[in-house]
């Protein structure tokens, strides 16, 4: 039999505090992303590069920079998801929270594995100039390997913010907005994933991969936003009253 998880009612600041470095670090990540020019692929405009990309030891190490907030993302991601279970699932939906912490493990490992190989095989790899074989595997290739398992990562974190917002219980007005905030962008993403499919084909390139980013960050940064409200409104309100004695 199940054990069943009761909806907690108290307020935790350590969850607060760390909804709250989930967030910034989230922000802070995104904005050097979008910082970081595309050099090749549909939505490049300049200094282009095309196969077999070994072109790119030029933009060693700038280019390379995002990835490294990223893997902490992929992180914290995993660990509020965690939290999440344990703070607000309705005790009959057990086996939909169980089912969302373990594709958000999966998602996880999968991008844990991504921007590790990037950091530690491909870009030393592109600024000593040994460049065979990383056609397939660099960031570059708007078709290879990185981007596919990109694809697969913020797709496993998209399906668990659905299926985690599906099983919070919805009784407090906080949990109720935790609730939306994850099905909709949870939703979004798998839904841009369909149409960008049917809209492009085989020429699906990365349009996806920064599509699925951009709403599983501002997901991401929201429901942290949310759950850092939550829990250190009663801490800040005491600080409050105590400094006005």
């Amino acid at each position: 039999m199940l054990q069943t998880i009761a909806p907690r009612r108290t307020t935790s600041p350590g969850l607060g505090w760390f909804s709250l470095a989930t967030g910034i670090v989230t922000l802070i990540t995104f904005a050097i992303a979008v910082t970081t020019p595309p050099r090749s692929g549909p939505f490049c405009t300049s200094d282009c590069i095309g196969p077999p990309y070994t072109d790119a030891a030029q933009f060693v190490p700038r280019d390379y920079v995002w990835m490294y907030p990223a893997l902490v993302v992929a992180v914290l991601f995993l660990g509020l998801v965690i939290a999440i279970e344990t703070h607000a699932v309705a005790a009959g939906r057990v086996v939909l929270a169980r089912t969302a912490t373990g594709l958000g493990t999966i998602a996880t490992a999968t991008l844990a594995i991504t921007y590790g190989l990037q950091l530690t095989v491909a870009q030393p790899k592109l600024a000593r100039g040994e460049t065979d074989g990383l056609g397939l595997l660099t960031q570059y290739n708007p078709d290879g390997l990185f981007i596919g398992l990109e694809n697969v990562g913020y797709t496993g974190m998209a399906l668990a913010f659905l299926l985690m917002g599906l099983a919070i219980e919805p009784s407090r007005r906080p949990d109720r907005v935790l609730r939306w905030i994850l099905v909709i962008g949870g939703f979004a993403s798998v839904i841009a994933l369909v149409l960008v499919s049917v809209a492009f084909g085989s020429d699906l390139s990365y349009r996806y991969e920064v599509t699925a980013i951009a709403l599983s960050w501002l997901t991401l940064a929201l429901a942290a936003a949310t759950l850092a409200w939550q829990h250190l409104r009663p801490v800040l309100s005491r600080a409050g009253v105590r400094r006005s004695r």
